[in-house]
């Protein structure tokens, strides 16, 4: 029985697959401690991935915590990552809010011997091993190619972001890759809205005040939508406006069933904390010497540039099974 199960393990040569085998019978300190740093981490995206992170901490029997400040804010989030360094931990998994900001914090942990990999959103100049999320560049063209659809192809579109998001970047190039083969869509006007609701709100409304000439809404990030639905629906335009999302937040879904927004693309930060934090305690548990190198460059390297966790478009078509399966998974 203890060959097979030696066999059974040699087979799987992958890091990933040996990552997710059980095989690896590592036995774990008790004083093994992971951390997730994030911004605005009250949000029920974050909670979400929080819920990933404790599942898989409770199976591995390790400590893992989320900290972050309870806004967005950048700067806080990279004085979180440097105390959480500090602890000297077995790893950290870290979405990048700045990645300027963060690149240098993440290099500094990596020259430590403390593995860093990045979630949701990207630090691709920093040492980060590699980066587990959603292909955001396919998630922005997906979400073109819906707005699209609904405008029969034609009309002005206001696009709510974070410039300095890198994930953010990546889906509004989508988007723009999409319209540009559509030429009688335009970018009329893009809102930074700063992660607060209240900018989303009142750029919204303006659009309404000033009456100017818009068909469409896009949110790259979870928070914006929510409040265009608001307004929306104070305004009484309900269906007739096309809007596209991002995330499932609760109010975002409800939008989705009244008619308010259009759609959605589902991430799946569950799946990227605990999957993340899976990989993670692998690299910790087989660390190479040197932890920096080219990874990205090495033809022969241990690990993957890039793990997609995948997305998929939410609309009022499928919005009432994507609720029944989220309440019966608990999350």
């Amino acid at each position: 029985m203890r060959l097979y199960s030696k066999y059974t393990c040699l087979s799987l040569t992958a890091a990933l697959a040996l990552a997710l085998s059980g095989c690896s019978g590592e036995s774990h300190a008790p004083d093994e401690h992971y951390y997730l740093v994030a911004t605005n981490i009250k949000v029920s995206y974050w909670q979400t991935a929080l819920a990933g992170l404790n599942q898989e901490r409770a199976q591995m029997r390790v400590k893992a915590d989320m900290v972050g400040p309870d806004t967005y804010d950048p700067k806080a989030e990279v004085q979180s990552f440097r105390t959480a360094a500090a602890q000297n931990p077995a790893g950290i998994l870290v979405s990048a809010s700045d990645a300027k900001a963060m690149a240098p914090e993440i290099n500094a942990a990596m020259s430590k011997g403390i593995p860093v990999l990045t979630i949701d959103s990207d630090a691709p100049d920093s040492q980060r091993l590699f980066f587990v999320g959603t292909d955001n560049y396919k998630a922005g063209t997906e979400g073109g190619e819906e707005v699209a659809k609904l405008l029969n192809n034609k009309g002005n579109v206001v696009v709510f972001t974070m410039p300095d998001q890198a994930n953010l970047q990546e889906r509004l190039h989508g988007y723009k890759d999409i319209f540009d083969a559509h030429p009688d869509i335009k970018i009329t006007k893009v809102v930074d809205m700063q992660g607060r609701p209240e900018v989303a709100f009142d750029a919204a409304k303006e659009v309404f005040d000033k009456k100017e000439k818009v068909d469409a809404f896009v949110c790259l990030e979870a928070i914006a939508c929510p409040e265009v639905a608001d307004v929306i629906q104070r305004e009484n335009m309900a269906g007739k406006m096309v809007v596209v999302g991002m995330d499932t937040d609760q109010r975002t879904l409800e939008a989705i069933q009244k008619g308010l927004i259009s759609a959605t693309i589902g991430q799946k930060p569950f799946t990227m904390a605990y999957y993340g934090l899976k990989l993670l305690d692998d690299v910790h548990h087989h660390k190479p010497t040197p932890l920096v190198a080219n990874w990205a460059q090495d033809s022969f390297s241990r690990f993957p540039t890039f793990v997609d966790t995948g997305a998929s478009l939410i609309d009022k078509s499928n919005v009432d099974t994507f609720i029944k399966q989220s309440q019966s998974t608990g999350k």
